[in-house]
């Protein structure tokens, strides 16, 4: 099969195509790229979500749903929603005898939910692929219950210069190496360094959020930097 590259035009049938190719190994490829750091980030993603038995939690950009599978531990029904068909399919493959996670093909940015349905959304990884992020988080809110609360875990600029400079480098160089090493679509993470590279920085993406209409924004850091963890809460009625 012939690698999908996307591009930072983002268009979305590509990226879909793009992560359907590389949904099995997607997972065993981002531990070995970030040093075992992804499952440190995601913990942090579910304390920062407070999941509750009984909520109901929208999972966007779910992938293969192993943010999803933490969430659902506290008891929450989780909905994992992503736009790559072959995502979701590995999702239900490895987590779909989990009672409390439903899978649904969406767009961020057209959400084939209700208005203030969820007691929290949460993304991470995500919408840095989205073509219209703005909008995204417009839907995030629509669909978030009043009072509720969104979690953002995205990749971000390193204030540290030194350390900025090394992890760019990484990310043009070897990370694409190590991709198809891992026998991965090393073309989708030439992609993944262009798209973070072209991100906008923290304080950037928390202005987004707040013209989107959410207040209590706030992010901090993990691992120096290398993502950023934003939160915030839908206003009351």
């Amino acid at each position: 099969m012939q690698p999908n590259r996307a591009d930072l035009g983002k268009n979305p049938s590509r990226v879909s195509g793009m992560f359907d190719q590389v949904a099995k190994g997607y997972d065993r490829t981002n531990t070995v790229m970030t040093l075992g750091n992804d499952a440190l980030w995601r913990a942090a993603t579910t304390r920062a979500v407070a999941p509750r038995r009984g909520e109901r939690i929208l999972d966007l950009a779910a992938g293969t749903a192993s943010s999803s599978a933490s969430l659902a531990a506290g008891g929450a029904q989780v909905v994992a929603a992503d736009f790559s068909p072959g995502m979701l399919a590995e999702g239900r493959r490895r987590h779909g005898h989990l009672h409390n996670i439903t899978f649904i093909e969406a767009d961020a940015t057209d959400l084939p939910f209700g208005d203030e349905e969820f007691d929290a959304v949460t993304m991470s990884y995500g919408l840095r692929n989205v073509q219209e992020p703005k909008k995204a988080l417009r839907e995030l809110l629509r669909v978030t219950k009043p009072g509720g609360r969104m979690v953002i875990n995205e990749f971000s600029t390193p204030p540290g210069r030194f350390f900025r400079g090394f992890y760019r480098f990484y990310n043009a160089q070897v990370l694409p190496r190590i991709a198809r090493l891992a026998g991965t679509n090393g073309d989708a993470y030439d992609y993944l360094n262009e798209s973070i590279r072209d991100w906008p920085d923290q304080r950037t993406l928390a202005g987004w959020i707040r013209e989107a209409g959410w207040t209590d924004v706030e992010y901090r850091n993990l691992s120096f930097g290398i993502v950023a963890l934003h939160r915030a809460r839908k206003p009351q009625a």
